[in-house]
């Protein structure tokens, strides 16, 4: 069965977005040459990488616009977007997945061989934390204290432990981590 790995960037109090949609500025202040490298490192090991519609709209709008290795990674990577809103999902390799999202990353996880990636989309992870289908949490936790914006953690039903399994400086003063939650 296919790992489901969950990558964003957060900031200190515990943001992934500013006050605004799509506001990420502050990613710059984690970004350099060792994240570039993990971008790099986490594309060639994903088999999928998974969106719900509002990171998919944001992520297809900045993608297909770039250009360099990681853009043109980016746009032929295949990719899922779980929505039943959006009327089609037009970015290159991008398939469209009606239903659920608990019971779509579960079939997924079944039928995939390599890992899937979610990167963003804090709604559609938190159903699936709380059901146990997140095999690994990667935050790069920013060196800023935003003061407001959108939380990476949403409400949950109950709490899930997390065993760490790295947690490595970066030369920005930033710091990646890596969690994975606790089964039963």
């Amino acid at each position: 069965m296919a790992r489901l790995i969950v990558w964003n960037v957060m900031s200190l109090d515990g943001c992934f977005e500013g006050r605004s949609a799509w506001d990420l500025e502050f990613h710059g202040t984690i970004y350099g040459e060792e994240l570039e490298a993990l971008s790099t490192e986490q594309l060639d090991g994903m088999e999928l990488l998974v969106f719900g519609r509002k990171t998919y709209e944001g992520m297809a709008g900045y993608w297909q616009a770039e250009t360099g290795e990681i853009a043109d990674r980016m746009n032929t990577q295949a990719k899922v977007v779980i929505s039943n809103t959006l009327a089609r999902a037009d970015w290159n390799n991008t398939r469209l997945v009606r239903g659920e999202a608990r019971e779509a990353i579960a079939t997924l996880k079944g039928e995939a061989k390599g890992d899937i990636y979610i990167f963003g989309s804090a709604e559609l992870v938190a159903p699936l934390l709380a059901a146990g289908l997140v095999d690994e949490y990667r935050i790069g936790l920013a060196p800023i204290v935003l003061g407001g914006g959108a939380p990476l953690f949403r409400p949950m039903p109950e709490a899930v432990r997390m065993n760490l399994l790295e947690a490595r400086p970066l030369k920005t003063g930033g710091v990646l981590l890596r969690y994975q939650p606790q089964k039963g």
